[in-house]
C-alpha cells in the first residue's frame, strides 16, 4: 500500500465534511454495496490486520452514515460521500479482504440510519452535525499517525 495516496484520500474526506442541507429527500441502497464482487470471483484472501483498519473502518462507516442523512435532509451533494468513500478504496488499495472490510463498514453505517430515520428531523441534523466533527478528526488522525 502507498501511504501518499491514502493520506490525499484522507484530507479529501476531511475537507468535504461540511454543512447540511434541509429539504427533504429520497433514499437509495448504499452504492458500495452495489460494487461487491460475488463470492465466487474472489480468492480466499485474509485481512491485513493493520493497525489503521480499525479507524479506516470507522470513517468507512462515517463516510456511510453522512451519505445517508445528507440525502434524507435533502443535500445536493450528498452522493458526495459515497464517492469519497470510492476514492478512499482506490487510493487504500487495500487487499480483498480489507476492501470487503470497509465496503461493509460504509453499509453499515448508512443501514443504521436508514432503519431509524424516515424523514430530517433536529435529531438527524445533530447527528451530521457530529459525525462531521468525528469524521473530520478521525481523517486527521489516520493521515498524522499512519502517514509517512
Amino acid at each position: 500500500m502507498c501511504v501518499r495516496p491514502l493520506i490525499t484520500a484522507l484530507v479529501l474526506a476531511s475537507v468535504v465534511l461540511g454543512p447540511v442541507g434541509t429539504a427533504a429527500a429520497q433514499t437509495e441502497t448504499p452504492a458500495a454495496e452495489a460494487e461487491a464482487p460475488a463470492a465466487e470471483e474472489t480468492a480466499a484472501v485474509l485481512p491485513s490486520d493493520a493497525p489503521y483498519m480499525r479507524p479506516m473502518g470507522r470513517l468507512a462507516a462515517i463516510l456511510g452514515s453522512m451519505h445517508f442523512l445528507r440525502r434524507l435532509c435533502g443535500d445536493a451533494e450528498a452522493d458526495l460521500w459515497r464517492v469519497k468513500m470510492q476514492e478512499l478504496i482506490v487510493a487504500q488499495a487495500p487487499n480483498e479482504a480489507d476492501r470487503r472490510r470497509l465496503v461493509a463498514s460504509f453499509n453499515s453505517g448508512y443501514r443504521a440510519f436508514e432503519s431509524t430515520y424516515r424523514h430530517c428531523t433536529p435529531a438527524a441534523q445533530v447527528a451530521v452535525s457530529r459525525y462531521q466533527s468525528e469524521g473530520a478528526a478521525l481523517a486527521r488522525e489516520i493521515g498524522v499517525r499512519y502517514g509517512n
